[in-house]
């Protein structure tokens, strides 16, 4: 537990420092290349999990400490102790003890009666110290104070639901390829494998338990693939035929460049500013076996790619602040800040411009972020439609949404979802 519990705090201290966190734990694995396949997913989990509840450790701890504590990797150890104190399933006194031990060995050889007092005596008060902090939003909700009240303010029936929903553990859903199999014999398939799901749709399995994907039956076979149910929807509002040109605008990792691909014969091309993230794209065609122009470049910036030749339909998933996909990523919410907002929708508006340049007169454009910010959602696409009077917006068919926008909840992820006609 000794360098499970130091690479985990290492590992929060990196987030809280700016970087994110899957980006951190590679880096984790290539440095500690001997780590278990058990200790990493330890890691994983104290990581995840101390950032999931993040708001309410740093009251619990702030109530704890005489003063406040000016070293980070202390702190970000004493956060991770708390986490797994209150969290885990590991013995109490090993994780203390553990934690004396890590600060050892981290250099903290000093502070190790601190750590030791501070976890013991969050063992002692647990009860009155989590309710002392009931009255702190930051700490009952575990989201920065900015975003809770960005989201009171756009959903005053929904804020709550929306931050209880960021702090749960997300599910496993796949997508079963309906060309080489259906949802009923899919889930016939995983009953034979002693995996218990349920179908969500037309396409869409829900696990009730996450496995690996080398226990899914057809996994490598292109039978299925691991995608959101809320994602989902984007290829089928596309609403592609066969011998359509197709532009995939924002495609990495790939997920719904393949769903088109598997529900019409198209001529798609998949472009990504991030050349590296584009080969997940290409290894994600390839487990399918399907095909598609992938290219490099900046969709808001058509002249460096772009070869003049209308597309059909063009699928604009836009960077964004990731805010519908906290309980997937939860250090998004702290590595966030209010203004990056206002960046995200500049970002946007110059990639809707440019791309509705590039679409066919009557074809349509779908218009997706996984974000639940009216500013780079609703607002986003109000203004759009006032600078281009040749767009049309049509209604959403077979998806329930609120003037767009994907609430997230137990079922899928946050998406806003927005289909244009060009007229």
């Amino acid at each position: 537990m000794l360098d499970i519990q130091r690479l985990a705090s290492a590992s929060v201290c990196s987030v809280l420092a700016g970087r994110n966190l899957s980006v951190v734990l590679q880096a984790v694995w290539q440095k500690n290349a001997k780590l278990a396949p058990q200790q990493r997913a330890a890691i994983q989990d104290i990581s995840y999990g101390t950032l999931r509840y993040l708001g309410q450790l740093q009251g619990v701890l702030d109530q704890l400490l005489d003063k406040p504590l000016r070293d980070k990797a202390l702190r970000c150890l004493l956060l991770v102790g708390l986490y797994q104190l209150q969290y885990s399933k590991a013995a109490s006194h090993a994780i203390v003890d553990n934690a004396v031990k890590t600060a050892i060995a981290i250099k903290q050889a000093h502070a190790k009666g601190l750590v030791n007092a501070v976890l013991r005596n969050f063992m002692r008060r647990k009860e009155s110290l989590l309710q002392a902090l009931e009255g702190n939003e930051e700490a009952s909700y575990s989201h920065p104070q900015w975003w809770i009240d960005k989201l009171k303010m756009q959903y005053p029936e929904h804020w709550q639901s929306i931050l209880a929903v960021n702090n749960q553990h997300p599910p496993m859903t796949l997508r079963i390829n309906r060309n080489l199999s259906s949802v009923d014999a899919y889930l016939n398939q995983l009953k034979a494998n002693e995996i218990s799901a349920r179908a969500l749709g037309n396409s869409a399995v829900k696990l009730d338990h996450p496995v690996s994907v080398d226990k899914l039956p057809g996994f490598s076979d292109g039978v299925v693939s691991v995608q959101d149910a809320g994602a989902q929807y984007a290829a089928t509002l596309l609403d592609v035929k066969d011998g359509m040109r197709v532009l995939d605008a924002c495609s990495a990792p790939g997920g719904k460049t393949a769903h088109i691909l598997e529900l019409a014969k198209v001529n798609l091309t998949a472009l990504d500013s991030d050349s590296e993230r584009l080969q997940k794209v290409s290894q994600n065609l390839k487990r399918l076996n399907f095909t598609a122009n992938l290219i490099t470049g900046d969709a808001a910036d058509t002249s460096k790619w772009w070869d003049g030749r209308l597309f059909d339909r063009i699928l604009a998933d836009v960077p964004c602040s990731a805010s519908g996909v906290v309980r997937r990523h939860p250090d998004i919410k702290w590595l966030r800040r209010a203004q990056d907002i206002l960046q995200f929708a500049e970002q946007q508006q110059k990639i809707l411009d440019a791309l509705w340049r590039c679409l066919a007169i009557g074809g349509k454009l779908l218009y997706v972020t996984c974000s639940v910010f009216e500013k780079e959602n609703g607002s986003q696409m109000a203004a759009f439609l006032e600078r281009h009077q040749d767009a049309q917006r049509l209604p959403l068919t077979g998806i329930d949404t609120l003037e767009g926008q994907l609430i997230p909840n137990e079922m899928h992820d946050g998406f806003y979802y927005a289909l244009l006609a060009k007229g």
